[in-house]
Formats: C-alpha cells, sequence, structure tokens
C-alpha cells in the first residue's frame, strides 16, 4: 500500500526484539526514549515522543529533542500500576523549514517579497490555534506581509523567536509518520527493591524437637523486621507427600518420623490449596499475613507446579501426569539427579486447558488470603507462555502481585522468563566472587539491554545452595556476601537463620548443605544476635534511608588499584541521593588502596571538598583531591559513604 510520508522513524529505544516483549518500569520511573528520525532531503522536522496509560483515552504529547546525528529524545513518567503504550511520531515541518529558509535569504542580502506571501498560510493556520490576543497579533502580521510598504516590519517578524515558538507549540504535523505502539509495564516500587528473608516455618518452634508452627512464626516477626527485612519467604506450606518421601541428607527411604521434602506436594490431606496440618489452620496462616503485615513485612510463598504421588490431582486427574510404558507415573528427573518424591505436571497433556486453569486458581487461592509475592520454583521446567498467561491473568485484576523466577539456568532461559512477565529473577550472583566476575556480570545486568527488563534478586546462599566459598567461611566472608548483595542490587535475600548463623558444613564434594532443612526439621535458637546480624541491622537500614541504594540500574564502578577492593558509585533517578560503596573482598587481611571519585557526575564539581559521610560507622570526611586512600579491615570490609551536597 502507498504511504505519502517523508519521514522514517527507526531504531527507537529502548524497545525488547522490536517490540515483542514490554520492558519494565515501577511507579515513579522515567522511560527515556531515543529514535532515529530522519527526512529525505535536508528539511526541518520535528518529533514527538506520544505515550498513555492503559486506562486513559488520549495520548500525551512530548515534543523530542534532536541529539545529533538524526536521533532525537525525550522521556516520559510512569506514575500508576499496568501498562503503558508509546510510540514515536515525525514530521517534515513546512512552517518552520519555510521560516529556516526565509532566515537564511535574509543573511544572504536576498529579497523575501515571494517568501512573505508564501508564508501567510502559515500564520493563518497559527490563527486557529492561538489565543484572541495572539490571533490579533498574527493577523496584522498577515496585513505586513501583504502589505509592501511595511516590508521591514514583516520581515523582522517572519525570523522571529516568537514566530518559531508559536509554529513549535502549534505543528500542522502534515503527513506525520507513527511507529508501532511499544509497551512498558509498571509495578509497584518494591519490584526494584526489596530485602527478603527465608526461612523454613516447620523450624521455627522454640523447642527441640517439636514441629514449628505458623504461631511459632509470628513470634518471629519482630526479630525479621527488627533486621530490616521487608519479604518473609516460605518454602511451600502444603501438605507433603508420603508416597516416595525422601529421608534425611535426601536418602532415598525415609524413616519413621522424617518429615519429607516441602516441594513434594500433596497427600491424603490436600494439595496447593491446603495447609500442612502441622503448621496451623488456614485462619492462623491469614492471622499471620496480618501480623506481618502491620510490622511491614510481605509473606511471600512458594508457588512450586508440581506434585507427590499421593497428590490428590493424580487420582482426580490422572490426564495431567505423563505414564511410562509400564503404566507407572514418570517421577521428576534432572539426570543423574532423581526426585522420587516429585511427579511433574504433563503440560503436553490434551486437557492442557483444564490444568491451565486450575494452576491459576491455586494462585488465586493465595492472592486471596492476602499473599501478593510468590517465589516460582522451578520456572523453566514449564512451558514459557504458561507463565505469560498466568502472570498477566493475576495482574488484570491484582496488579500488585510480583513473581520471583527460581531458575539458576543457562542466561537465555533466565532471561526469556523475564522477558514473560516474572518481575524479579534470581541471578549468578551467588557463584560471582572476585572483582572481575562482579564487575563484569553487574555491568552486564545494567548496561545491556537487560537493564530494560531483567530486575535482579542477588542472593548470597539458598537452601539449595551452600556455595563453595562459604563452606567453612569466617565471619567477615558472610558480612562482605551481604553487602556486595545489599549495595549492587536493589533486591536481594539470604536463607537464613543459616546465613547469620554461618551454618555451612556441606556434603562432601558438593554445593549442598549437610543435614539440608529441605529434608529435616531444624532446631533453632532465634534469640541468639552475632556481629552479623547487628550488621545486617546497620546494613537495611541503609539501604532503607537512601534511595540510590533502592535500585540496581544506577551504578559506575570506581578506579581502585587493588583487586581485593571494589568501589562503585549509585544515584538515585534525580541524584538527590548519591553513595560511595567501597567493599574489601579479602577477609583474612588489611587492604588499602586509592579510590578515583567519579568528579564529573557529582555535578561537575571538579573543586573545592567533597564531604562524606559513613552510614555505617557515622565518621565524616572530606576529601579534597579526586584520588582518595583508603583502608578496611576484615572486622569491617566495607564503607557505605553517603556523599553529602
Amino acid at each position: 500500500m502507498f504511504k505519502q510520508q517523508r519521514v522514517v522513524i527507526d531504531n527507537i529505544q529502548p524497545q525488547l526484539e522490536s517490540g515483542n516483549f514490554f520492558i519494565k518500569r515501577t511507579e515513579g520511573e522515567s522511560v527515556s526514549v531515543t529514535a532515529e528520525v530522519l527526512p529525505d532531503g535536508h528539511d526541518v522536522i520535528q518529533a514527538e515522543l506520544l505515550y498513555k496509560h492503559e486506562g486513559d483515552k488520549k495520548y500525551a504529547e512530548v515534543r523530542m529533542e534532536h541529539l545529533g546525528n538524526d536521533v532525537y529524545g525525550a522521556e516520559f513518567k510512569v506514575n500508576k500500576k499496568g501498562f503503558y503504550n508509546y510510540k514515536v511520531r515525525g514530521w517534515v515541518d513546512y512552517a518552520l523549514n519555510w521560516q529556516h529558509g526565509t532566515d537564511a535569504k535574509l543573511g544572504d542580502g536576498q529579497q523575501l517579497k515571494s517568501e512573505l506571501l508564501d508564508g501567510i498560510q502559515y500564520l493563518k493556520f497559527l490563527t486557529k490555534k492561538v489565543t484572541e490576543k495572539e490571533k490579533t497579533v498574527l493577523k496584522d502580521w498577515i496585513s505586513q506581509f501583504e502589505d509592501e510598504s511595511r516590508y521591514e516590519e514583516a520581515v523582522e517578524n517572519a525570523v522571529s523567536l516568537q514566530l518559531k515558538n508559536w509554529f513549535v507549540a502549534h505543528p500542522q504535523r502534515l503527513l506525520a509518520n507513527e511507529s508501532k505502539e511499544l509497551q512498558v509495564y509498571v509495578d509497584r516500587k518494591k519490584a526494584n527493591f526489596s530485602t527478603w528473608y527465608e526461612f523454613f516455618p516447620r523450624s521455627s518452634s522454640p523447642e527441640p524437637n517439636k514441629h514449628g508452627t505458623f504461631k511459632d512464626c509470628e513470634k518471629l516477626l519482630p526479630r525479621i523486621a527488627k533486621m530490616g527485612f521487608d519479604t518473609l519467604y516460605f518454602p511451600p506450606v502444603h501438605p507433603i507427600g508420603e508416597v516416595n518421601r525422601k529421608g534425611k541428607n535426601n536418602t532415598v527411604n525415609a524413616l519413621d518420623g522424617d518429615s519429607g521434602v516441602p516441594w513434594g506436594i500433596g497427600s491424603k490431606h490436600g494439595g496447593h490449596k491446603a495447609i500442612h496440618p502441622e503448621l496451623g489452620s488456614e485462619k492462623d496462616f491469614r492471622k499471620l499475613i496480618k501480623k506481618a503485615s502491620d510490622l511491614g513485612i510481605e509473606v511471600a510463598m512458594d508457588l512450586a507446579f508440581q506434585a507427590a504421588p499421593d497428590h490428590p490431582y493424580v487420582t482426580e486427574h490422572p490426564e495431567w501426569f505423563r505414564k511410562r510404558p509400564d503404566g507407572t507415573i514418570q517421577y521428576a528427573e534432572n539426570p543423574p539427579k532423581k526426585y522420587q518424591d516429585i511427579v511433574n505436571f504433563y503440560f503436553e497433556t490434551k486437557d492442557y486447558k483444564a490444568l491451565w486453569k486450575e494452576l491459576l486458581s491455586v494462585t488465586l487461592h493465595w492472592v486471596d488470603f492476602g499473599v501478593t509475592i510468590f517465589r516460582v520454583d522451578n520456572p523453566h521446567t514449564k512451558p514459557y507462555y504458561f507463565w505469560n498467561w498466568l502472570i498477566t491473568e493475576v495482574k488484570k485484576d491484582h496488579p500488585d502481585v510480583l513473581f520471583l523466577a527460581e531458575a539458576f539456568s543457562r542466561p537465555k532461559v533466565m532471561q526469556q522468563l523475564a522477558k514473560q512477565g516474572f518481575s524479579q529473577s534470581y541471578t549468578y550472583f551467588t557463584w560471582r566472587v572476585s572483582k572481575h566476575e562482579l564487575i563484569e556480570y553487574v555491568t552486564e545486568l545494567t548496561q545491556t539491554d537487560m537493564r530494560e527488563y531483567y530486575r535482579p534478586n542477588f542472593w548470597p546462599n539458598t537452601p539449595d545452595i551452600n556455595p563453595y566459598h562459604l563452606q567453612g567461611a569466617n565471619e567477615s566472608t558472610h558480612i562482605i556476601r551481604y553487602a556486595l548483595a545489599a549495595t549492587l542490587s536493589g533486591n536481594l535475600g539470604i536463607y537464613g537463620p543459616v546465613f547469620e548463623y554461618m551454618e555451612t558444613a556441606a556434603m562432601p564434594g558438593k554445593e549442598e548443605y549437610l543435614d539440608c532443612e529441605k529434608y529435616e526439621v531444624r532446631h533453632w535458637d532465634w534469640s541468639q544476635e552475632n556481629v552479623i546480624t547487628r550488621l545486617i541491622t546497620k546494613i537495611n537500614q541503609v539501604r532503607h534511608d537512601h534511595p540510590a541504594l533502592q535500585q540496581t540500574n544506577n551504578i559506575q564502578f570506581c578506579q581502585i588499584a587493588n583487586d581485593n577492593l571494589i568501589a562503585f558509585y549509585k544515584w538515585n533517578d534525580d541524584r538527590t541521593d548519591e553513595m560511595l560503596i567501597i567493599i574489601s573482598l579479602d577477609s583474612q587481611y588489611m587492604q588499602q588502596g586509592t579510590v578515583q571519585l567519579p568528579l564529573q557526575e557529582l555535578n561537575g564539581n571538579q573543586g573545592g571538598a567533597i564531604a562524606i559521610k559513613d552510614e555505617i560507622t557515622q565518621n565524616e570526611y572530606h576529601w579534597h583531591e579526586e584520588w582518595n586512600f583508603v583502608e578496611l579491615h576484615p572486622n569491617l570490609p566495607f564503607h557505605l559513604f553517603h556523599i553529602k551536597k
């Protein structure tokens, strides 16, 4: 089809894969858009950014600024949850082009009688757009353009800034071209900034050898709130299967009294919509969620879409599970690992629509309890498009609900899950230890298009992962890992009290915990405090107080000539809060170095002192030079410097 257009719009950024996926923001953030907008020839063009929330009828318009080399840019702010649409419009601006040509000819000493007559059409268009007072002025100018005796006045007004401003404010947009619509999804702010604490509710009892309850968990809420955590994540709280139940340390045959793996969901007591009877009642769970909310904590549930062999679904819907040639149901495997206590849903079933709807109803069942955050177990083992559908359906009526993808898998797999709609994602931080590894990984997350859709959540440990560098590690190592997670990423989490109590005994040669809570009830002295708990509390308070640390993407690594020291500068979008973080990666010895201040970013401050305050020790310093000496010791291996204005 022929289209009479003279402007090409190309390379709009940000966008993902030609708009096949939406980018992400949180409430109050901005979307900075650039595009290549170019005409044939040398005519003056204009471009504008159009955007609207999905609930709005009309687009708002923002004129784009020419940034050079035919690139135009503008930004808009997103203040409501849900989808925003945005696109770019460009056109040859014949009025501005006329004025530009007129000015050029005037500078060359040419007579402009014909040009003035040509310009009348543009003034007449303006008279339909401006105020009555301005209309009177324009009508007088039209008379000037027609009257040779008023030539000097006419020429002066023809090239005036006032007329240019009118042209810009009231464009005619002849033969305008528009790009296709792109989308940004806006979550609540917690998608960018959250501090997670995970523990097994069955290990919450103050009495040894006794199964914990939700009421026991309630008593631990003040401890978690005091430490500064705003998200409490529970592994599955459903009935645990009895068929093929695993024993302690993942033994195949459970002994009498073995509690089983919480991810082996379903038994005679119910399935995904039921609660393990030893934890308490639905009423107890609702009360726990409410008490946590009163303390500023949200309870995150585990969404594990798999079943134990004795799950009610297996008999009620056998078509939802894959059978082997001998007629038995295929249990879960990740060769050479075997999970005999778990059977996977068969997503290729012909009855897939009923399966999908049931899993959606499971999710909404817990949303009705007040759950607004889900940690999703192994999402990469279910169809990507299933997650896109489920997350979209949930968010239609519950836009506050967030989904964390637990997928320690291949990079493209993890990225695809984020593109399909997951609000946050686990990362490789758990295994990034050296300065080079950390800088390379964070740079990938924040300086590529991953920054537009992948919200990282940094976990130093999980029940599944006891990383080698934490096995037998000292207090300083744990502090370093927490400080890195808490300052490099807006979202972080720990599995406790294993982390803060340094319970790192491992299965020989594996990144797995010895006597892991996945397979047994553990007893903890929850009243214990130590240096790690106190420093976690302080670090979390600093995160709470400083918007610069409540996001991930605004980061710049600073030069410091010591591979055992890492330094970086972070800021919030409007730079009203700026932090300089310096962390030693050496848990054994003192480290020294000279860090380069990012003076150009610090409002171009090329002279005078920079005032900084260590938010942990409260010590204040005034640095007068670009390069400054620092020294860190294993007992306090980091500086959290607030750059004071």
